[in-house]
């Protein structure tokens, strides 16, 4: 059993009604974070879920408190929101370097994985902006300079290249089609397990004493069709797989 934290993976949405010379706005709060939840609960791992509107001023801050956890998991949540804590942000006082102290932690022994989306890697206009924080350098991929989502409504089916990989957690047979991706280029010294058209999909690689490992496309709508992310059974071998092998 790992303990796992998942970082982001939720969102405040606002609408604005308009009716004739009338208006007024209504809020909802979403979770993505089921499907992936229970995929890994279901293999037995313990999970935390730190929605993104408490990232900012919940995150780990050092390694003791990373300590709690086997693997980090950050989905759909920008740079931005582990940087700028409210005391950095607001006070304009010095705080923790959480993506240094996360750096850090995966050097001496813990496991990191990043699940795309549309703040994640460099992300929709550039803001998830991880390719100018020191967590670049331990991803297996690198991050492009510009908006790097690639949209895929159509649908776009993976290629596996490394079927007995033990990160793959041992899922066989055809993936179901995927709505879209980050696109990355792999690094070298680090395994492409998987593809979406000519760019990784899923990779791997060590860190000092830890290990990291990217899933490009998303771990629930809209990238991950309910064909992917509900009804198809690999779908938790996969991110079952890669928790494990992240924490040895």
């Amino acid at each position: 059993m790992s303990r796992v934290l998942i970082a982001g993976e939720s969102w405040i949405s606002q609408s604005t009604h308009i009716k004739g010379v009338d208006s007024f706005t209504t809020s909802t709060y979403v979770t993505g974070v089921q499907p992936l939840r229970r995929a890994l609960e279901s293999r037995g791992h313990q999970v935390v879920h730190l929605p993104a509107h408490l990232v900012p001023g919940q995150f780990p801050g050092d390694a003791g408190e990373l300590s709690a956890y086997d693997v980090v998991i950050l989905s759909d949540i920008g740079a931005n929101s582990l940087q700028l804590a409210p005391e950095v942000f607001e006070q304009g006082r010095p705080g923790a370097d959480r993506i240094a102290a996360l750096r850090g932690w995966v050097g001496d022994g813990g496991g990191l994985l990043m699940v795309g989306g549309y703040l994640s890697f460099t992300g929709f206009e550039g803001k998830a902006a991880y390719r100018n924080t020191a967590l670049h350098e331990v991803l297996p991929v690198e991050l492009l300079p510009e908006d790097d989502r690639v949209e895929l409504p159509a649908g776009g089916s993976p290629s596996v290249l490394a079927t007995g990989h033990p990160a793959l957690g041992g899922v066989t047979g055809a993936w179901p089609s995927l709505l879209g991706y980050n696109r990355v280029r792999p690094r070298p010294g680090a395994e492409v397990l998987a593809t979406l058209g000519d760019d990784p999909l899923v990779a791997v690689a060590e860190y000092g004493s830890g290990r990291s490992a990217v899933f490009t496309s998303d771990c629930s709508p809209h990238w991950a069709p309910t064909a992917f992310c509900e009804e198809w059974d690999g779908y938790a071998q996969v991110f079952g797989g890669l928790v494990e092998w992240l924490s040895r």
